[in-house]
Parts: C-alpha cells; structure tokens; sequence
C-alpha cells in the first residue's frame, strides 16, 4: 500500500479515496472496514445534485452575472490581529430536522437529497465546507488592500480553507463512542489533512478542532469536527509562540517540554497517563473543566506522530472524552438524578504553524467546557470579554482530582486497533 507524504509514521490500515462533490469541492472518505479497506468495494464517488460550481459567476437581482466575491480579513489595529468577515455563513445550516441532517449517510434507495456524503454509509469522511469562513478564490491575488482609501486599514482576502470531518455515520452517536480504531482513523485524517493543507500555497497554520454541545454553539448534532487552514498565525498560537521564545532565549530549554516535565514532577494535576501520552490539567486552567493531552517525545504536529504514539493516542483520548461524559451527573430534582450528563466542550488541536516555530512550539490537544455546573454555564462577562482579564470559577486541582474519580482504565468498547499497512490513497 502507498504511503501519503508526511504520514511516515502510519501503521493503521486506512485507505484514502478522494472525488469532487457537484460544485467542485473536494471530499475523501477515509476507510477503516471491509471491503473498502482492501479496494473490494468503492464508496459512492458522484454527485448527482444540481449545484452550480462554486466559482461560477453569480447572477445579482439585476439579472447581471458577476463573479463570486472572495471572503475577506481586516486587521484590528489595536490588537495587531485578522478579522475575517463571513457575512455569508449566516445563512448556513441551522440545527436541521433529523430527516435533513446533511452529514449523515444518504438513505439506501431513496432519492438523493441535498446531503452533502453520496455513499450510504462511510467509516470516516473529510470535504470543504460549504459555507467557508476561510476560501481561496481563483483569480483573486492574496495581496493586502486598503479599507476606505484609508492606509490605517489594511484588508487581505481570507484566503484560506475550512473543511468538515465527520467521525461517525451514526446521527446520534459520538466521538467518545466510535472506539479505538475508528478513533485511529480520525487521528489518520488529521494527520492527513494536516500535511495536506499545511503545504497549500499562503496557509500558515492548520487547526483541527471540534465543537460538541448546543452550550458551546454547536448547529449540526452530528458527531463531527472541523480543519480550519489559516493564511496567518492565529493570536492564540502567536502568545504561545512570543511566551516560547522568551522562554527559550533565558533558559536555553522549550516551554512546553519544561511545562510538561513540571506536571509530571509536581503529579498533582496528572489525570492520566500512557507509554506515549500524558493527560493533566494546566496549572492556570482558565475553564470550569479543562484538560491538556501531551506526548511524551516533543514533536510539532500531528504528522509528525508515530504509528505506536498513534495508537497510544487513540487510546488515552477515548479515556478522556468518556471521563467527561461522567464528570458531572444531574441534580437530584432531576427525575434521571444521578445520570452523567453529555459534556459539552471544545477539543482543539495545537500545532507548530507551517514555517514559524516549529522547534518552539509543541504538539498537544486543550479540551474545555463552558459547563461549570449541571445547567449552569461560565459566561464570558464583562471582565473575560472585554479586558481579557480571567477569572476562575473553581481550581486546577478541583478538576484533575475529578477527572481521576471519574476516569476509567479501559476504553468502553471491545473494538481495538489493527495496525498492518499505511494509508492507500485513491484518486478520482
């Protein structure tokens, strides 16, 4: 089996088939199961909706045609950071009714309705976002403008790409719930798309990410995440980077290696661990429930892992997304007193940007929830919102002693990892 650039360290039998959807976007199912694995089967490749390209010239009340205007970013120049502008996602997909779910299969023998996955069913699949905060246009120069005629506003096309991954075909189901090797296929698509994206022309950084909860914003219930490819350095990732080399040029040493070796010797906050992988909670943890996930071996991204440290991840993730799913339980005037309650949270994949940092900055996955208690959520007032000033509604010790009381040893699922081969990738 063929190998894809950048994913060296692969032992999962994946196997990678891309098409284009019916506007021209791009969409690859990754398969973990028979008989796609093996190529005795292929996922459904066509299309069939009517939908114009999505490039193509858009026709105005006028009835003049026009072509299609690119998403654009403004820089705030208080804070030195990119705005981008996607007035358009306003009209994306709303929380639909379970029959016009468009993540989920389409339905066997019936007709084919504007879903946006052609094959009945899938292990796990990737496309471009049909409503894009990030889109590169052809034809449009990335090249900084001005707002106004005014040189103190500088404006940039948003040219990036955002793109959906869903980890289940099952609706109702969840990342926490799909087992361990499906969970090292997620983690083969990541890794994947990571390359993949990082070596497209002007993107600086890839994010992969999921939202999981209406609490949290969520529009489509459907277990599913998303890879963001940014033409600049997130101001996330730009602190930690600034942080990293000050920490560097006064001790020699990485920040992060340094931060995690101090929760390993200190022990307090460690909710977790495995050979590859160390899960504890920050000592500044800003969330009312917050974990990070390491490696023990300092690598930048995602690419970058091993297939045993694959495995291993796969593994110690599925631990914690199902420990969350038991820290908190409902109240007892709830009639289902004492059930665990589903956290709503934000999983976000830290990586080296592209070009910048790379030995600076160090691979590792933040996990948080808004959820301080059963019903109550922590809002972002007046001091968070406004000045940036974080307040804490409970400790970093208060968490990781909860994560332990509620973190398993064993995965809940008899699934397991079958690691003999590399990822196959099949082109259309």
């Amino acid at each position: 089996m063929r190998t894809r650039p950048g994913d060296a360290g692969t032992d999962a039998r994946v196997r990678r088939t891309a098409t284009r959807l019916a506007d021209g976007r791009e969409l690859i199912y990754f398969d973990d199961s028979e008989p796609y694995v093996s190529g005795g089967a292929t996922r459904r490749l066509d299309d069939p909706r009517p939908l114009p390209d999505r490039f193509a010239d858009v026709v105005g009340d006028d009835g003049t045609p026009r072509p299609v205007t690119a998403p654009q970013m403004r820089l705030d120049v208080l804070t030195g950071e990119w705005v981008p502008m996607a007035a358009h996602r306003m009209n994306r997909t709303h929380l639909p009714p379970a029959d016009a779910n468009p993540l989920a299969p389409a339905q066997p023998g019936s007709a084919y309705s504007d879903g946006e996955i052609p094959a009945t069913d899938y292990d796990v699949v990737v496309f471009e976002n049909r409503f894009p905060s990030l889109l590169a246009v052809p034809g449009v120069p990335d090249v900084p403008g001005e707002l106004d005629g005014e040189q103190l506003w500088q404006v940039r096309p948003a040219a990036g790409r955002c793109e959906v991954i869903c980890f289940s075909p099952d609706p109702g189901g969840s990342l926490a719930g799909v087992g361990t090797r499906r969970m090292r296929t997620v983690i083969e698509a990541w890794a994947d798309r990571t390359a993949t994206l990082g070596a497209l022309d002007g993107v600086e950084q890839v994010f992969c990410f999921e939202n999981r909860g209406e609490e949290i914003g969520v529009t489509l219930h459907h277990p599913h995440g998303q890879i963001y490819a940014y033409p600049y350095v997130t101001p996330r990732t730009a602190t930690m980077l600034r942080q990293a080399r000050a920490h560097r040029a006064r001790t020699g040493n990485n920040l992060l290696r340094d931060v995690l070796d101090a929760e390993l010797r200190s022990g307090r906050r460690i909710v977790a661990g495995s050979e590859h992988w160390v899960a504890y909670v920050p000592a500044a943890a800003r969330w009312p429930v917050e974990v990070h996930l390491a490696p023990r071996r300092d690598v930048p991204d995602l690419p970058a892992l091993t297939g045993p440290e694959r495995d291993d991840l796969a593994r110690l993730y599925l631990r914690v997304l199902q420990a969350g799913d038991r820290y908190f339980t409902r109240p007892a005037e709830d009639p289902r007193a004492g059930t665990p309650i589903a956290l709503p949270y934000i999983a976000a994949w830290h990586q080296a940007p592209v070009r910048e940092g790379r030995e600076d900055l160090r691979l590792h996955l933040q996990l948080f929830s808004t959820l301080r208690a059963p019903g109550k959520l922590k809002y972002l007032a007046g001091s968070e919102s406004a000045m940036g000033a974080w307040i804490s509604d409970t400790t970093p010790e208060r968490i990781a002693d909860r994560y332990r009381e509620v973190m398993s040893d064993d995965v809940t699922s008899d699934d397991d990892i079958t690691s003999d081969g590399g990822v196959e990738e099949r082109n259309r």
